[in-house]
């Protein structure tokens, strides 16, 4: 069917496409942190990047594990519900891999959105996600499988991202709390 796309149906296609969209994604934040600073708004810059960041840095790893396996709609899913059991025979690039899938909700949705910024938070935000996202491999029949150790390592790379970029976001919200304190009523 598209036998000159058939790379953009693949991993590396996935990179490929995301590694050539950074230079769209900086000009959509400029753009976006342009219009809200004219607006008005405050911390214009520090949102936008937090917005494109949340979409750039999920969006394509989303992708990647969504993709269809080779036998995908012809067999049932694989589920492996033993903690660790997927873990010990995972390669480096899998884990790896894992943990970035969520790590930029950690590291953003608490600096974009104020009721996200506690580490509790993000982790059940992040868990609750990323089964979701295993159940979906598994009823939409993706010919993969759902193991409850993605579920560990998606919510452990959003926990670390989130303990990286703590101090970023938690000054943010110590911004927002004085100047609650100190507003006219």
């Amino acid at each position: 069917m598209f036998r000159g796309w058939y790379w953009m149906t693949t991993e590396t296609g996935a990179v490929v496409l995301t590694v050539l969209a950074l230079p769209l994604a900086a000009l959509v934040m400029c753009a976006l942190a342009l219009h809200r600073r004219r607006a008005g708004r405050t911390s214009p810059w520090r949102n936008s990047l937090a917005d494109v960041g949340l979409v750039y840095g999920t969006v394509p790893w989303l992708w990647i594990v969504m993709m269809p396996g080779t036998y995908a709609g012809e067999v049932t899913g694989r589920v492996s519900l033993v903690p660790f059991a997927d873990l010990l025979e995972m390669k480096t690039l899998g884990i790896v891999g894992n943990l970035l899938v969520f790590a930029a909700v950690g590291c953003f949705a608490p600096l974009r959105f104020p009721a996200l910024a506690s580490f509790q938070r993000i982790v059940i935000l992040a868990a609750s996600s990323s089964a979701l996202v295993e159940i979906l491999q598994f009823v939409l029949r993706l010919d993969r499988v759902s193991s409850v150790d993605d579920v560990l390592l998606n919510t452990a790379g959003a926990g670390l991202a989130a303990l990286v970029s703590w101090p970023w976001w938690r000054a943010k919200a110590r911004e927002e709390d004085t100047a609650a304190i100190y507003q006219p009523v």
